[in-house]
């Protein structure tokens, strides 16, 4: 059972490619790069966790599944793109995201995340 704790190295995470038509990936400012890790559930099942890792840019998505995420480093802004509601997120910061929530993630700091998915008809 891992554990995640803000300022902890959170292991090896491999490059993850803007390729996912349903998030519709759409850089926004600069060139962000996100590197993950899923470390249970994922493909085939309707629940998933890990690591989730941006550099600094912005990018716009569609998030896939209802998702709980701490962030362990980092500084970002997470703005909705349906009430324009935006919140300032830094380490020990939680917040819930729904499935198909147009978001942008506006980061000011690379910026790591824990992160627990739930999706009913699965990943």
């Amino acid at each position: 059972m891992p554990k995640y704790k803000p300022g902890d190295d959170v292991g090896p995470l491999e490059f993850w490619p803007y390729d996912a038509p349903e998030s519709d990936y759409v850089i926004a400012k600069g060139a962000p790069r996100t590197y993950g890790r899923i470390d249970g559930g994922g493909p085939g099942h309707t629940t998933r966790y890990g690591i989730w890792q941006c550099t600094k840019g912005a990018l716009k998505c569609t998030e896939q599944g209802d998702e709980l995420f701490i962030v362990l480093s980092g500084r970002c802004r997470l703005i909705q793109h349906d009430t324009g509601k935006a919140v300032d997120l830094e380490p020990g910061d939680s917040l819930f995201v729904r499935d198909g929530q147009r978001v942008t993630w506006d980061v000011s700091e690379d910026i790591t995340k824990v992160f627990f998915g739930h999706k009913a008809e699965g990943y």
